[in-house]
């Protein structure tokens, strides 16, 4: 992908990915807990799974979500020729978190596959929308939680959980369209978190450090742009996984965060519990610590300050 590629959810990029893999790894396959059409993870190319059509591949597990989960964990350690999938809204994942915690515990292979990942999806509401749900699976041990920014990051999300025999993936896939950024990349992802852009000179010194993951990469990026036609000398990373992040070398995430650069912003729908890791005691992290509420996802962006303009100013205010 590149930024000429058209915009687009992250959820409708994960079926492309669903499908090409499918296609070259005869034993992947899976289904949704009976959303298949909001989560886009239906394998165009098979049809559904049943007891006179073993060879077929989605899978139709029905609204129960434990189960689903549980039955995936079963086809994981059943064999290391089948990846299982199972797919529900990222808010759900309270309806299935023993089963998750299950696949971390005996080291299966699951990807979960998780939409409408923030308050951008919109109208549906505080019930639906997921607050508190990235920073437990960070705080999961054993598990890699992924949160790509486009389709160059879906596609090395989905690497990266095909590659990780022993420990289970979710990704968390915006409803909303996103652009497709310059500087993100495949081999980025695989690291955890990387330099999407950086205008300063050497020394590994930027002016201020602007983090996001997933959509709000997006607006990080705006926010740096802004700055920089200010004269600041701004560095963006994404953070798409913190524990990929974490088992790098200390050099390497030396040279993504530089310990002598406290001016740092993150941006994130959802809680900013957990983000003083990443920012400091000196930085700041722009997010949503309460619950959310039904609007579109511009207005509500808005509503709540998840905006490039709120990450400008935070910026300004540490330097």
């Amino acid at each position: 992908y590149t930024p000429e590629s058209p915009a687009d959810a992250t959820r409708n990029l994960s079926q492309t990915n669903l499908n090409a893999l499918a296609n070259v790894i005869p034993g992947f396959l899976g289904g949704s807990a009976d959303l298949a059409s909001s989560n886009m993870t239906l394998l165009k190319v098979f049809g559904n799974y049943q007891k006179n059509s073993p060879g077929e591949r989605n899978l139709r597990f029905g609204v129960r979500e434990h189960g689903m989960g549980s039955i995936c964990n079963g086809i994981a350690l059943h064999s290391p020729g089948f990846i299982p999938y199972c797919a529900t809204f990222f808010v759900f994942t309270d309806y299935m978190r023993a089963a998750i915690r299950i696949s971390a515990l005996s080291q299966a292979r699951v990807i979960y596959v998780m939409t409408h990942d923030s308050i951008g999806l919109g109208e549906d509401g505080p019930t639906h929308q997921p607050i508190e749900h990235l920073a437990s699976f960070r705080a999961m041990p054993n598990v890699l939680m992924l949160r790509p920014a486009d389709g160059n990051e879906t596609a090395g999300s989905y690497r990266v959980a095909v590659l990780n025999r022993k420990r289970p993936s979710i990704l968390a896939l915006s409803r909303q369209k996103l652009q497709q950024l310059p500087g993100t990349s495949v081999e980025g992802v695989e690291k955890g978190g990387y330099v999407v852009s950086d205008n300063s000179s050497s020394g590994n010194k930027p002016d201020v450090i602007l983090i996001g993951t997933g959509s709000e990469l997006e607006i990080a990026a705006k926010a740096g742009d802004e700055l920089r036609n200010e004269g600041k000398a701004v560095r963006v990373v994404s953070l798409v996984s913190w524990e990929l992040f974490d088992e790098q070398s200390d050099e390497y995430r030396e040279s993504v965060l530089p310990e002598g650069v406290t001016a740092r912003v993150s941006i994130e729908a959802g809680t900013t519990f957990g983000w003083e890791k990443i920012v400091g005691g000196k930085g700041t992290a722009i997010g949503i610590d309460r619950f959310g509420a039904s609007a579109p996802a511009g207005k509500i962006y808005k509503e709540f300050g998840i905006t490039a303009e709120a990450v400008v100013a935070a910026a300004k205010a540490l330097l």
